[in-house]
């Protein structure tokens, strides 16, 4: 396989350990690992403690896929299937699931190897690109035209990056009644899950939804764990999970058994966990709110619905690439320009789980102040 370069990934390979303030960060402010230990239970602290660090599981530890499983409506721990990170298990899903010639549709902007490795298969791909004049929202009449007999793949990211979009449930119902009818599996890739903001209601997991859709999720974003490089992929397909079991034979067999434990700990402890990453994410997205107001004619967004990030326009009339670097330059403070997802408008990622955002935000505010003046 040759795939192109991961434009995200090679972004912050070089600015993401190299800058002060990343107001592009896709995840929640990291837990101390003090911290964490002090969620334990008596289970957890004792496999914790008599940890002997030899291989794991293939699949994951009984015990953690039995709590990735409560996070479900109606998914058994045995359909459960533990990868290294998410990014291991779109790679693997993509791989199992699609052939050369076959056709999958990627709702986009998105992240890039939700629609890169399908190409890098030899898979035809559509991209359902979303429009900030829609509010993000899916298309289904377009989508429902992009379908083709060879299409075995539709891909939606709820809450999405970088958006932070939501679709309304009966459109979301809708993709997964499509996919159904067109014999193709809907991968829904959930690392935002339970961080919606506003929201009524939370959508169903897609793994939830029948044997047809599956579900991706993470400890690293939610969660706040994104130094345990744990994810997985839940769905009521069992053949499905045992070709992506066996082709994991090839990739990273199986998961670190400190970071499972760790993990666990976590999961049981979900409540407190969450509570933690949401009340990050609300305050910052209240100090956000008020930014947007007071540069509505310079910068605007359609508000995200989930998840710590959006995808503001710049409206200053300069190009924001340049802007980009210009801020990074001036303030130390570094967003992510919409061409690293190869959007062509002028958006940018914007991260507001990290606890720094208040300062990295003045940044932004001072810096947009001095190029109204003139002195940008």
């Amino acid at each position: 396989m040759r795939i192109d370069d991961f434009e995200l990934e090679r972004f912050f390979a070089r600015y993401e350990f190299a800058v002060r303030h990343l107001l592009c960060a896709s995840d929640v402010e990291g837990w101390p690992m003090v911290e964490l230990l002090s969620l334990a239970d008596a289970e957890t602290s004792e496999l914790w403690h008599d940890l002997r660090l030899g291989y794991t599981e293939a699949t994951g530890h009984p015990l953690l896929r039995a709590e990735i499983a409560r996070l479900y409506e109606s998914i058994d721990p045995d359909e459960v299937l533990v990868f290294s990170g998410a990014e291991e298990a779109i790679f693997i899903t993509a791989n199992v699931v699609l052939r050369p010639g076959d056709h999958a549709v990627v709702a986009w902007p998105a992240y890039q190897s939700l629609h890169e490795v399908a190409r890098a298969i030899g898979a035809d791909v559509t991209l359902h690109e979303l429009h900030a004049e829609d509010g993000w929202a899916i298309d289904l009449d377009r989508l429902r035209a992009q379908l083709t007999a060879r299409t075995r793949l539709i891909v939606l990211n709820v809450p999405n990056n970088p958006t932070g979009a939501i679709p309304a449930p009966s459109t979301f119902l809708a993709v997964s009644e499509l996919a159904a009818d067109a014999g193709a599996t809907l991968l829904v890739d959930e690392v935002y899950r339970f961080l919606e903001h506003d929201v009524p209601g939370r959508l169903p997991a897609g793994a939830d939804l029948g044997p047809h859709a599956l579900s991706i999720g993470v400890m690293s974003k939610s969660f706040a764990l994104a130094g345990l490089r744990i994810g997985w992929l839940a769905t009521h397909d069992r053949a499905l999970l045992d070709r992506a079991v066996r082709f994991k034979d090839y990739t990273t067999i199986c998961a670190s058994a400190p970071a499972e434990i760790l993990a666990l700990i976590a999961l049981r402890a979900r409540d407190r966990v969450l509570a933690r990453s949401r009340g990050i994410v609300d305050t910052n997205l209240a100090r956000l709110d008020a930014f947007f107001d007071r540069n509505a004619d310079r910068v605007a967004w359609v508000r995200p619905s989930g998840g710590p990030v959006g995808f503001p326009e710049l409206r200053t009339g300069v190009p924001v690439d340049r802007f980009a670097q210009d801020l990074l330059d001036a303030e130390g403070v570094l967003i992510a320009p919409g061409s690293i997802f190869g959007h062509q408008g002028n958006h940018f990622r914007l991260g507001f789980g990290r606890a720094d955002l208040p300062v990295a935000l003045d940044g932004l505010d001072r810096f947009l102040g001095g190029r109204s003046a003139g002195r940008g």
